[in-house]
């Protein structure tokens, strides 16, 4: 439920210095006497309608038509004055209650029956107790009793003898309308109250968890720093020291030392990922920029560092830059796995239409294959079919990474959307390579997750005597 408009107006005078959370923001709040501007304009135009034609209707013009104008105009801009600020209600219940007098007085002197529209008299007394509070609010109470009970006592007649009548009168047309005030706006304070505690205790709630996951974060941070970059560090550190030591000439003299080149530049790029993230739960989002397709080059010389003949080709505009990023984890994550598990060659090429990037690595297959294959990644949000159902032609914008790698198990094992399933039949004196299979596992797996952040689609498997994975992802233009 929402707060009563009254209430939201009464109490904001009194906390001008709220806080967002304790009070409606100025931009309801505003929405809010709007709302009751239109609707006390709406209130006073129908009471004003009313009563004038009731009092027309009671023949008074055609025995007093100059006092009888007089108190039509006072009858109109009487209850006009309910579109008037709150502040006027009790001036307003006054006039109403001296107007049903004087039509009372009136219709009585000349003989006519003594009716009198009650919509106007009604209204104040509900305004009086809605919108006033306190002495004032309690003050109009006998004020409204008088105008409910002044008709049936200048009239005379049995109303004026009856005690009972006088009762009901006074209880109906003056302390009721006033109560049913006072139990609208107290109701709605106490709305307004309850959802004020509300949006405390969810804003306490929301800087708890703030709080806990910065200090989880720094935790981390603080375990990463310690115990991984020590480590990192010293690998860096040994591997150019061993590589200085190395003297002699020969093949494997310049392998070891090529090897050994090749863990001392992924240990410091390891490094710098790592001090990157530590910025990042750090809470430092701007003080190391994620790597992109601009840093392909740095990624592809660290591969061929490392032994692999690769072969890059790559064309098109600028990604969007979360699109960006992920485009570099998943081409890093293929040639990582293409450097784990293949032979030694893969060729990778990347091309950006503006409607989609396609990236395609190629590894020719030596021994038994590992098969692999998937359908498309959705988000969970937007996921209408399981991720094992079949394959749906690639919609427009899409980033589209076809790969293909080297397996070297011996075994063949099927996998679907990046999940495992029953080993084929082997022959005789085979065996399979369970850390190759789940080292493949998990790198498609991350793969797969990555394109679910944005749609995408995931399909791998053997085409042509080539490993092929083929991610398709929506976006390509920046």
């Amino acid at each position: 439920m929402s707060p009563s408009p009254w209430a939201l107006l009464r109490r904001t005078p009194r906390q001008p210095g709220a806080d967002s959370a304790a009070g409606p923001p100025g931009g309801e709040l505003r929405a809010v006497r709007r709302s009751l501007t239109r609707q006390s304009v709406a209130v006073a135009v129908v009471a004003a309608l009313v009563d004038a034609v009731v009092f027309a209707l009671s023949g008074i013009f055609a025995v007093a038509p100059g006092p009888a104008s007089g108190i039509l105009v006072a009858i109109v801009a009487a209850d006009l004055a309910f579109a008037a600020p709150p502040a006027t209600a009790a001036v307003v219940a006054v006039v109403q209650v001296a107007i049903r007098l004087a039509v009372t007085v009136l219709l009585h002197r000349h003989g006519l029956p003594v009716r009198v529209a009650d919509v106007g008299f009604l209204v104040a007394g509900y305004r009086a107790g809605a919108w006033l509070s306190g002495r004032s609010s309690l003050v109009t109470v006998p004020v409204l009793v008088l105008g409910a009970c002044g008709a049936p006592l200048i009239a005379g007649g049995a109303p004026a003898a009856d005690w009972r009548l006088l009762l009901t009168s006074a209880i109906s047309g003056g302390v009721v309308p006033w109560l049913v005030g006072r139990y609208t706006a107290g109701r709605g304070a106490y709305i307004a109250e309850l959802e004020q505690r509300e949006r405390l205790a969810r804003q306490q709630q929301r800087t708890a968890l703030e709080r806990a996951l910065t200090d989880e974060r720094e935790a981390i941070a603080r375990d990463l720093h310690d115990v991984i970059s020590h480590h990192v560090s010293a690998i860096g550190i040994h591997a150019g020291a061993a590589r200085l030591a190395l003297h002699g000439s020969g093949a494997a003299t310049a392998a070891a030392t090529r090897s050994l080149s090749a863990v001392e530049s992924e240990s410091r790029a390891a490094m710098v990922d790592l001090r990157r993230q530590l910025d990042l739960l750090h809470g430092r989002e701007d003080a190391a920029r994620q790597p992109g397709m601009a840093d392909i080059d740095d990624l592809v010389d660290r591969v061929r560092g490392a032994g692999l003949e690769l072969t890059v080709t790559t064309s098109g505009a600028e990604l969007p830059r979360s699109l960006d990023i992920t485009v570099y984890r998943i081409v890093q994550e293929l040639l990582t796995n293409a450097l784990r598990h293949g032979a030694g060659s893969a060729r990778l090429t990347v091309r950006n239409d503006g409607t989609g990037v396609e990236i395609e690595q190629s590894n020719p297959l030596t021994g038994e294959q590992v098969s692999i294959t998937s359908a498309p990644c959705v988000p969970a949000a937007r996921a209408t079919a399981p991720l094992d159902s079949a394959a749906t032609p690639h919609g427009a914008d899409a980033v589209h990474i076809p790969v293909s790698q080297r397996a070297t198990t011996p075994a063949t094992a099927r996998f679907r959307s990046g999940r495992r399933a029953p080993m084929r039949e082997r022959g005789p004196g085979t065996r399979a390579a369970p850390e190759a299979t789940t080292g493949v596992h998990r790198g498609l797996d991350g793969i797969r997750r990555r394109a679910e952040l944005f749609g995408g689609r995931v399909d791998h498997g053997v085409a042509d005597g080539h490993w092929r994975v083929l991610v398709r992802l929506p976006g390509g233009r920046s």
